[in-house]
């Protein structure tokens, strides 16, 4: 079965760096679409990034263009998101994602962003 799981979540100050990682098995993970979410309490799953099954082509939501980096290694079945001036804002949990008939996600990995 389809399995995604994400590390590389924590405790960082605002304007720090974060780089999560989510390895996905079960599936031919050159041939599909990755992406991430996160969700914060009380709100709802919000879109963060997502990438095309070459890394060619990547898009972001608008809160995070320009300090958050997507890409893909497509040998290690791995999905990464780079995150660079971090602002309170962006404490949430940070959710991996792919499709393929249904929406597979991983359990999720808490970034905190406070001083």
């Amino acid at each position: 079965q389809v399995q995604l799981v994400e590390s590389g979540g924590g405790l960082v100050e605002p304007g720090g760096s974060l780089r999560l990682s989510c390895v996905a098995s079960g599936l031919t993970f050159s041939s599909v679409t990755m992406r991430w979410y996160r969700q914060s309490p009380g709100k709802e799953r919000e879109f963060v990034a997502d990438i095309s099954t070459g890394g060619g082509v990547t898009d972001y939501g608008e809160s995070v263009k320009g300090r958050f980096t997507i890409f893909r290694d497509n040998a290690k079945n791995t999905v990464y998101l780079q995150m660079n001036s971090l602002r309170s804002d962006d404490t949430a949990v940070y959710y991996c994602n792919t499709r393929r008939g249904l929406d597979y996600w991983g359990q999720g990995t808490q970034v905190t962003v406070s001083s």
